[in-house]
Parts: structure tokens; sequence; C-alpha cells
């Protein structure tokens, strides 16, 4: 849970008005309740959708178990998004053939939520009981579970959960046991109509906490240090009633200043960093509500006095990765090309046009880090499955990527502009839900 008290200067920032709030006011979510109620929509027309999933994946039955204190990742999307405190509450999808697709519920007690969705009687039955006789009755080939998948969703089930799940259903169940990874990718990959507009308001709302976190209203050059700006955006998400789902990080650039660098990547800047005049700023930043995690990347620079805009080298440089966006998102990606052929086509460009450049986009929306086709230096280089992954249309990506560019008025040091919009990709290329940026923040 985020923290109420702040350090005085950043209560006393978070409390001022925000500059330019009146041209670009911070958007406003539904209630909780509401959104409740908008997500268990959703959840309809999931459901709807699951069964021809599963057959094309091969899959009979699904089972979904969450754990009291550890739930699992997949529990707020195949049932209602509301808290679960049961020790062990299991949800099971089958293949009833003609009857169609079966739901039932194995919680530790009756709940109306749940009787909404699925089979789930007042005096529940114990699930090493429930389980033998949904077994018995529609004998599935396949038992799906989330195990043996590369990423955290697709293996999310317990070691306890596992045996218990064995022991319960028996020994011929057991052999029939196999990853769900596939099933699961498709299902959280897979985007609604009815979602994009909310998805959009919380790009929004990213996207106007950081204008805000890099601007004059916070930044203070030559006081304010890299953690000040860290808390201010802690308390800024507490103050929307919404949260985050990783750190936001800050790296700070500045001319004579060694770069240091983490696994290939510019590395997040030490809290106690004072920002000064002439530093470049960047910005990782993510919101979370509603089902949904954001993924957002943006620069600032900080005027040195006389300063109307950014040297020309910098301005260069934004531009540099602005062409980059520009190959990846509308001249090679499409619908049903594989992630290697996007991933391919975009740095031979660059090659072409001398840009030293970086791709690492990954999808996102229910996840931060979501399941899908991800157009990414490391995967191509692994050469495992996921550059074979091929791009779905209606699926929303993290455009991550970035470019190191030269820059004169530094001397020739190379500055890293990076990246990072959510899109959702059409028969056109990927389009943004919030317009890039192509120019720096000024700080004043």
């Amino acid at each position: 849970m985020l923290a109420r008290r702040a350090l005085p200067m950043v209560a006393a920032l978070l409390a001022a008005p925000a500059l330019g709030a009146a041209k670009d006011p911070a958007p406003t979510l539904p209630s909780w309740s509401r959104q409740i109620e908008i997500r268990e929509q959703w959840l309809q027309r999931r459901h709807e959708a699951l069964l021809p999933m599963m057959r094309r994946h091969g899959i009979d039955m699904w089972i979904v178990v969450n754990e009291e204190f550890h739930p699992d990742p997949l529990t707020e999307f195949v049932a209602p998004p509301r808290p679960y405190a049961g020790g062990r509450d299991i949800f099971v999808f089958i293949d009833a053939g003609e009857k169609g697709l079966r739901k039932v519920a194995i919680a530790g007690y009756a709940e109306e939520s749940l009787t909404a969705f699925f089979e789930s009687p007042n005096e529940p039955r114990p699930a090493d009981k429930s389980l033998p006789e949904l077994y018995a009755e529609h004998k599935p080939r396949r038992i799906g579970l989330s195990i043996g998948g590369r990423r955290g969703p697709t293996r999310s089930l317990t070691h306890d959960a596992f045996l218990f799940l064995g022991q319960s259903l028996g020994p011929e169940a057991s052999e029939r046991f196999v990853s769900a990874a596939d099933l699961i990718e498709e299902y959280l990959d897979t985007r609604l109509p009815q979602e994009r507009p909310y998805f959009t308001t919380l790009v929004h709302l990213t996207e106007v906490l950081a204008r805000r976190a890099l601007s004059s209203e916070v930044i203070r050059p030559g006081r304010t240090r890299v953690g000040d700006v860290r808390r201010w955006l802690y308390d800024a998400l507490w103050s929307q009633g919404v949260r985050t789902w990783f750190q936001p990080d800050l790296r700070v650039q500045r001319k004579g200043m060694e770069s240091e660098t983490s696994r290939g990547f510019l590395a997040v800047t030490h809290e106690a960093k004072v920002i000064e005049r002439g530093d470049v700023v960047h910005l990782d930043f993510g919101v979370s509500a509603m089902g949904f995690d954001t993924d957002w990347q943006k620069n600032a620079y900080v005027l040195l006095p006389g300063e109307k805009e950014a040297p020309a080298g910098l301005r260069r440089a934004l531009a540099n990765t602005n062409t980059l966006q520009d190959a990846l998102m509308l001249r090679h990606s499409r619908p049903g090309r594989t992630a290697a052929e996007v991933y391919d086509a975009t740095m031979a460009e660059m090659e072409e046009k001398g840009i030293e450049a970086k791709v690492y986009s990954h999808p996102v929306g229910n996840h931060g880090h979501g399941l899908g086709a991800s157009i990414d230096f490391r995967a191509a280089r692994r050469g495992d499955e996921a550059p074979a992954k091929r791009l779905r249309e209606g699926s929303y990506m993290a455009i991550e990527l970035n470019t190191q560019t030269a820059v004169p008025e530094w001397g020739g040091q190379k500055v890293f502009v990076m990246m990072e919009d959510c899109a959702y990709l059409t028969a056109e290329g990927w389009k943004l839900f919030r317009p890039r940026q192509e120019r720096f923040y000024l700080v004043e």
C-alpha cells in the first residue's frame, strides 16, 4: 500500500496546482464499485469466447487455483474481480461437448458474485470430492494447468497446489496434465472492444502524471533530487486512487558525465542525485487500475539560462527515436507477421539510415509485461519460440525502444533517447493511445 505521509517538500509539491492542469486535467476513473461492475461485464464476454480458445489449443479441462495470500495472476481475469480470502479457491472450465462450456467454482463458502458466473452451490463440497466427480463425468483427455510456461501467468501454479490436484484427481487424470500456456496467452492477449476506452483513459492519466513529474512543478534545478520526483509520483498515484506495478525509475544524463549502464541499458539514477540545469531526465512509469497496467517512458530537458529549447543535437537524437518508432509501428508491423520479421526489417532500416537502435517492445494490457508476441532483441538473440509468434490484430503493445546519438553540443557524447508508448494493432500497423513525444518536455 502506498504511504500517505510524504516528505514536506514532496507534500508541498503535490498540493500545488498543476502547471497546465486546466489545459490537460487528469481524467477521472469510475468508482471502485463501478469498476467491478464494468469488469464483470467484460468477464461475461471473455467466458463466451473461452470455449473456442480451449478447442483451438486442445484443452478439455482448464483449472486455475487461487491460494490465500498468494493470488494467482489469472484469477481476476477468469473470475469476478473481487477479493478472494479462501484457503484455496479453484475455478474449473470444462468442454462439455454439445452442452458447451461448463464452469465450476470450488470455493470455501458460497458467494453471490460467483454464482453469477459459475456453478457454486450454497453448501460447497470439498475440492477432493468435487474434482474427481467432475473428472469421472467428463473424462477430459487433456487437463490444462498453469505449468511449463516461460512467463509468470503461464507457470503460476504452486507446487503444493499441483500435488493437491494430483492427489484429488488421481493417477489417471494426473497423466493428462498439460501446460495451458498457449491457451493462457491467447486468453490474456485478446482484447475486447469495450475495454479500449478505459485503457485509453488510463494511458491518458499516465501521461498527465508523467508530464507533471517532468516539469517545473516538481523539478527545481539544483535542489530537486531523483528520489523527490519518485516520491512525488507515489503520492500522485495515491491521490488519484490508482497504483503502479513497478517502481517509477528516472535516468539522468549530463554533459561530461559518463552514463552508467546495466545489462546494456542506461542505468537507473540513484535517488540522491540532484537534477541540474542542462540535464536530460528520463522517466519510466506505469499506472495500474481496472485490471490494466500501462507502461510509459518520456524525456525532459532542464533548460540552461537563456535557453528556450533543447540544443539541436538533442532534438536530433529525439527525432532519431521517432524515426525508429515510425519504422516499427507503421512500415513493418502488420497482423499475422512474425515478431522476428518485424524486428529484422526494423533493424535493417535503422542500419541503412545509420541510426544506432535497440528494440525491446512487449505486450501490455492485463499485465505490464503481458503475454503475446514481443518484438524484442533478446528473443531474437535467444532464438527461442518468441520470434516465431505472430502479431494479433487488436493486441496492445508497449512500443519500447531507444536510440543512441552523438550530440555535438556535448562534445560528441552519445545520448540515449528511450521511449515507450502504449499502442494497439490495426491492419495498417500500430496506433497510439496518446500522441507520442516529438519534443522534449522542458523544465525551466
